[in-house]
């Protein structure tokens, strides 16, 4: 179980096992800078350890099972609902949960905690202005805030916002504003075990159809995410943001984009699209933002912080009506909820997040865990994608109808054998439509083993695989669970469940 794969140009995988010798591919130079010994490739995979020095630790509980059982039933069988304390490694999210750099704890002590102009908000400007080249920028508390504020400023009652596959937080605040979500994602990215190396991105049929069916003027704009987090973490394409934007701006829509994890995005699109091989991810994050007329962002995932997100643009109107919206709903202009140190910290972030070595380390570590899931026959979403390794529950557990939450399960179960805490992404997630009150019924239902950035190795990632192989393993023992408590909005931060046993409850 100690393989690993990459990819190679045409999205192919390329075995890389420590088991068997194989040529790999070097994107990044990183192989070829410490193959200075002449020796094959295979003998020094190794190389591609964490590019960075761990200098601080945090000590962890590892509970017993008893414990892990008591825990999860406290929690309603809802691992948002579990205690950090009690989770042994923590595969919930990706969001603010990274480790920050040297520098990034250096800059927390310049930080300018003024309440209006800030010297560290002009920091963050300049550093968004170089790697995304958006002319202006707001801080939020988070990406959520950015959410809020672009809906609110351009939602009007029953317009529609099409994208590439919903995300939880993202359509909640279109629907909130009075927006109607309409998928346009290639049919591909329902399927998770479809090949293709793109599968974020947009059916221009179906997005061209909409607009030909309700009229330009009745379309906000259209948000794309890079990468699609709900579709596995999948990539869009440069080709394909080209084409959108094209029709978008044909139409005077305007285009927007989810920027949390575009240095991923950036990172496949470098590997598997003809033309950017030879291209720094930089560089290859510039033109793709290139194509949209603003984006939202949390800070929290690629930025590498813990707190802090942003909504940027070009448009001065925008920008207007933003700064009018964030001093109700986040701070002032030049703050946005945040601290003057967590804006400085950001703004160290973005520039690390294009380095070419750190985002090789990073994509590369997410494979070495799901390549060994895929070597032990558990049915995984495939590619594998940029920020996690997403289980088919639908796959793994096939005597349980989606209504009786099989990625619920699964991830309650994944807990109790080895305290890895993960999170559903499948019925739970998906919520219920507003006009029918009946729950959404996604194709895709899903356990997300989401890696944080530069906190776990490979030892770690080597636990996670057994605990799922074991757990796949005795896969039939898993019941299914009923909801008892539902909120309204969100369900799944804070929905509480029961087990299901021999047809009725526990």
């Amino acid at each position: 179980m100690q393989a690993t794969a990459l990819l190679d140009a045409a999205g192919a995988s390329v075995p890389c096992a420590r088991s068997r010798a194989a040529e790999v591919p070097d994107p990044t130079g990183l192989l070829a800078l410490y193959n200075r010994s002449g020796q094959p490739q295979a003998a020094i995979v190794s190389a591609l350890a964490e590019p960075y020095r761990i200098k601080a630790v945090e000590s962890v509980h590892v509970p017993t099972r008893a414990e892990r059982e008591a825990a999860i039933a406290d929690a309603g069988y809802n691992t948002f609902l579990l205690r950090s304390r009690d989770v042994y490694i923590d595969l919930l999210t990706d969001s603010g949960t990274g480790a920050m750099s040297d520098r990034q704890w250096s800059a927390l002590m310049v930080g300018d905690e003024a309440y209006a102009g800030a010297t560290s908000f002009y920091r963050l400007e300049a550093a968004v202005r170089d790697v995304y080249g958006f002319r202006y920028v707001v801080p939020t508390h988070q990406g959520r805030g950015a959410e809020h504020l672009i809906s609110q400023i351009l939602i009007k009652q029953g317009q529609y916002v099409p994208g590439n596959m919903y995300f939880t937080t993202t359509r909640a605040h279109q629907e909130l504003a009075g927006g109607v979500f309409v998928d346009v994602i290639i049919d591909e990215a329902h399927d998770p075990r479809a090949p293709h190396p793109f599968k974020g991105n947009v059916d221009l049929a179906k997005l061209a159809g909409l607009i030909d069916r309700v009229g330009a003027a009745n379309i906000a704009y259209v948000n794309v995410a890079v990468t699609v987090n709900m579709a596995g973490g999948q990539p869009v394409s440069m080709a394909n943001l080209r084409a959108v934007s094209e029709l978008c701006h044909r139409h005077n829509i305007l285009l927007w984009c989810d920027a949390t994890r575009l240095v991923e995005n950036a990172y496949f699109i470098h590997e598997r699209e003809e033309g950017y091989a030879d291209r720094p991810v930089a560089e290859i994050v510039r033109a793709m933002m290139s194509y949209f007329d603003g984006c939202t962002m949390s800070g929290k995932k690629d930025a590498l912080v813990n707190i802090g997100g942003f909504l940027a643009m070009n448009d001065e109107s925008v920008l207007q009506r933003a700064r009018e919206l964030v001093v109700l709903f986040e701070g002032m202009p030049t703050y946005g909820g945040l601290a003057g140190r967590d804006m400085e910290a950001m703004a160290v972030g973005i520039r690390e997040m294009v380095d070419d070595q750190y985002i090789a380390h990073r994509i590369h570590q997410v494979r070495y865990l799901g390549q060994q899931l895929l070597d032990a026959g558990v049915p995984i979403v495939e590619p594998i994608g940029g920020h996690a390794v997403f289980l088919d529950a639908r796959r793994f557990l096939p005597h349980l109808d989606q209504e009786l939450l099989p990625a619920q399960a699964l991830a309650a179960q994944l807990y109790v054998d080895s305290g890895v805490r993960s999170m559903e992404r499948g019925i739970v997630s998906a919520g219920r439509d507003p006009q029918t009150g009946r729950n959404h019924i996604p194709k895709l239902e899903l356990v997300r083993l989401t890696i944080p950035r530069r906190v776990y190795t490979d030892r770690h990632m080597d636990v996670v695989a057994q605990s799922v192989i074991d757990v796949f393993g005795h896969r039939e023992d898993i019941h299914g669970l009923r909801m008892v408590y539902e909120p309204p909005t969100l369900r799944f931060f804070n929905a509480r469940f029961a087990p299901i046993r021999d047809g009725g409850p526990a």
